[in-house]
């Protein structure tokens, strides 16, 4: 079979998984976070965290409990790298450097998973059992809880109360998370993955030398990366390393988990909003930009016309795992950095600067095609406020979405969401840029090394965690700076979300009239698409024409 045949199965299977999961687990989501029936084990922890179940919260005491326990669990782990060297199985690795256990802890924490170390050599297995795999579990349920609380602003009318944010949290963590991942944990394990408390085993080469190799929980902690879009690799090598993904299977598998999440949770919209309409238009926005990317990175890592060699080679190998091939690295790439995963199985840093530039760009959309586990789709509602703000103005009526009209205040909040993340990524590269001594991190001059530095702060603040290599980041200065830019990206706009779920929630639902905006029709897919890029493309071109579009011209 030609490496075009198995490119376009593979691209074909997924799309099948996908499609076949969309009903069934959006479902199952939508039932998980309506349901009025609390389990016996979830009663328990309620009771031993002092939580009243059966208790609505505001949007502010919603907000307080998700900054309460993020701020909780920042500490804990921090706690955590800080002291491994005094914990079983620390497999003699020392405690971590200060500067470096805030970016982990922060990374973790927020579900964005940057590495500015190895893990193989920096960590203990019960860190990475303990520390990053339960962040990796609870993290990912944050988003999942906040999304809910957006859907119940549009669903609810006046009243100040959107859930409670504990049961959402226990729910998603021990309904959905945990038993899918007991799953293909499994299955991972049977497809090759490596999962063991092995420390580091000495073998003999064929050269006759000798290679400490490590071992580890892997597997457990590949499910979880992948399903709950975190991407913090076991390893330095990450889904390159052939103990976190054996083969040409567990590749397709892994970028099925990171994807399945945040391409059924528009199905759970629509069904809790009582109109599965509305999440079919928004997963078509999504499915479009993600198979429009897919076409354009591999497009661009088959026929690059930057390197002789590797257009000569069939496509730029550069970088990428013999395993896996172009094809399905420029899936795995887009996948990724579509969503808030950053698990890679090549290096982006190799790409042809089309190929490069397009997963940056991924990321400044805001990842929300599909996106991250809930952050994905309250992440393109915003976006779908602007749009019914815009068409609103263009007719000259009060734009109404869901029955809820956008005046003023809602759509403050929506504004200065969209404009949070872009302000963090532009200062900060800019500030890196500035310093002589950030600039000397930079593997490469020009516009190369200006790519590095950009990618690195877009990846902080949109919370995606892949890196571009080639960039030193473990400093004291990148691991602070981005380690702030994490937090900031992560909890600054989860606060206007809220805030705009409350407002939502407190009015009256308008009727429907000749005069509304239809949002399930393929005219809003198009509006919704077109204002998705218009407004990246009016926000990041300028720095994009410094990095991969001047290197690409060059």
């Amino acid at each position: 079979m030609n490496d075009t045949l198995a490119g376009w199965l593979q691209i074909l299977a997924l799309v099948a998984a996908l499609a076949l999961s969309f009903r069934p687990l959006g479902d199952y989501l939508a039932h998980v976070l309506t349901s009025p029936r609390h389990w016996r084990v979830e009663r328990m922890v309620y009771r031993a965290g002092g939580v009243d179940p059966d208790a609505d919260q505001k949007w502010s005491v919603f907000l307080r409990g998700v900054l309460a326990f993020s701020l909780v669990s920042v500490l804990f782990l921090y706690g955590f790298l800080r002291l491994q060297n005094h914990l079983l199985l620390s497999l003699g690795t020392p405690a971590m450097d200060a500067d470096q256990s805030f970016n982990t802890a922060a990374s973790f924490v927020t579900n964005t998973n940057w590495q500015s170390y190895a893990g193989e050599s920096a960590l203990g297995h019960l860190v990475q059992m303990s520390g990053l795999a339960v962040q990796n579990f609870v993290s990912a349920a944050v988003g999942i809880s906040v999304v809910a609380a957006l859907i119940r602003g549009f669903t609810r009318k006046e009243t100040d109360r959107l859930g409670n944010f504990w049961v959402d949290l226990t729910r998603i963590v021990l309904r959905v998370l945990l038993p899918v991942c007991v799953v293909f944990a499994i299955v991972l394990v049977a497809a090759g993955t490596v999962q063991n408390f092995h420390g580091f085993q000495s073998v003999s080469t064929l050269a006759g030398g000798h290679q400490s190799i490590p071992g580890g929980p892997v597997a457990s902690q590949e499910a979880i990366k992948e399903l709950g879009t975190n991407g913090g690799g076991f390893y330095n090598a990450n889904s390159a390393h052939p103990f976190e993904n054996p083969n040409g299977f567990t590749n397709w598998l892994e970028t099925y988990l990171l994807l399945v999440i945040a391409f059924s949770l528009p199905r759970t919209f629509g069904t809790m909003v009582g109109d599965r309409r509305q999440g079919y238009a928004i997963v078509a926005v999504m499915a479009l930009i993600w198979a429009s990317s897919v076409a354009i990175v591999t497009a661009n890592e088959l026929h690059s016309v930057s390197s002789t060699a590797g257009h000569a080679a069939g496509g730029m190998m550069e970088g990428k795992e013999q395993r896996f091939g172009v094809w399905a690295s420029a899936l795995f790439a887009v996948s990724t950095t579509l969503t808030s995963c950053g698990a890679v199985n090549s290096s982006h840093d190799s790409y042809s600067p089309g190929g490069g530039g397009m997963t940056i760009f991924n990321m400044m959309l805001g990842e929300i095609a599909p996106g991250g586990t809930g952050s994905g789709l309250y992440g393109i509602l915003i976006v779908a406020v602007i749009a019914v703000f815009v068409a609103g103005l263009m007719v000259g009526r009060t734009p109404e979405y869901l029955g809820k009209k956008l005046r003023g205040r809602q759509m403050k909040f929506a504004s200065l969401y969209i404009l949070t993340t872009p302000a963090v990524v532009l200062t900060g590269a800019g500030i890196a840029m500035a310093l002589p001594g950030e600039r000397a991190a930079m593997l490469n001059p020009g516009p190369h090394g200006f790519s590095e530095v950009l990618y690195a702060f877009t990846s902080a603040a949109n919370n995606n965690g892949s890196a571009f290599a080639g960039l030193s980041a473990n400093t004291v200065w990148y691991n602070t700076a981005l380690g702030l830019a994490v937090i900031i990206g992560r909890f600054l706009p989860i606060v206007f979300v809220l805030a705009l779920a409350g407002s939502l929630a407190e009015q009256r639902p308008v009727p429907v009239n000749a005069g509304t905006l239809p949002t399930h029709r393929p005219q809003f897919v198009g509006l919704l698409t077109g204002v998705i890029l218009i407004v990246v493309g009016l926000t990041y071109f300028p720095a994009l024409a410094l990095g991969p579009l001047a290197e690409g011209l060059h």
